[in-house]
């Protein structure tokens, strides 16, 4: 095989690799709040302050995280306060409802917090929570196993973030609360734009150009 062989393979492939980046939106996991924060810009914060603890919270609700905008919903009745009133958090009134965040406002384009389980009062409870983020491309579904009060996943899209759904895995025996605190609704950090595929492109075929010419 020709050296010019070994040359434009990887150029190519590093092109098509480019335009499969750029052609639709992707979602990317994490699991530690430190590295959502470094991927994610602006983030906004909704720690549920005045949120009652004490009844049912009709569905659905339209809440603001710094500055964006979104509204959560249960699948079939209400949400109800869980936590302490200094450090409130956002549930369900019935254990085999899910939560659902949509409707987001201001680009957001990253959602994440701290997801756990609580019990019929309100207190934390240990178990299993499962998360399905949205975007224009799809689903991704992640399960925090054994969650606790700092357990955080973060959904990072190449795109807009269309909806994150939180829902419980219900035990053996009793029943498992979904529970959400500090919901984080934040930009993706800077990607190439447009024009700046285009100068890759450009340069990639400038590339190519010298390496025929040397050897012509």
């Amino acid at each position: 095989m020709s050296s010019k062989s070994f040359l434009i393979k990887p150029l190519a492939a590093a092109a098509l690799l480019a335009v499969a980046g750029a052609s639709q939106a992707s979602i990317t996991v994490y699991t530690s709040q430190a590295a959502f924060n470094a991927a994610t810009t602006a983030q906004g914060v909704d720690t549920f302050t005045g949120f009652s603890i004490t009844g049912s919270t009709p569905s659905p609700i339209t809440r603001s995280a710094g500055p964006y905008g979104y509204t959560g919903s249960v699948t079939t009745t209400s949400f109800f306060g869980a936590g302490t009133t200094a450090n409130p958090w956002l549930s369900t009134n019935t254990a085999t409802d899910a939560i659902t965040f949509n409707g987001f406002t201001g680009g957001v384009s990253a959602v994440g917090g701290n997801f756990f389980g609580s019990d019929i009062s309100g207190l934390f409870a240990a178990g299993d929570i499962t998360l399905t983020a949205t975007d224009a491309s799809g689903s991704v579904t992640q399960t925090i196993v054994g969650a606790t009060t700092t357990s955080f996943v973060g959904f990072v899209s190449t795109g807009l973030m269309t909806s994150l759904v939180v829902s419980s895995v219900q035990p053996a025996a009793g029943f498992l609360w979904p529970t959400v605190d500090n919901l984080t609704l934040a930009q993706a950090g800077v990607v190439p734009e447009p024009g700046s595929y285009a100068l890759m492109f450009a340069g990639l075929g400038f590339l190519g150009f010298m390496a025929r010419r040397r050897r012509a």
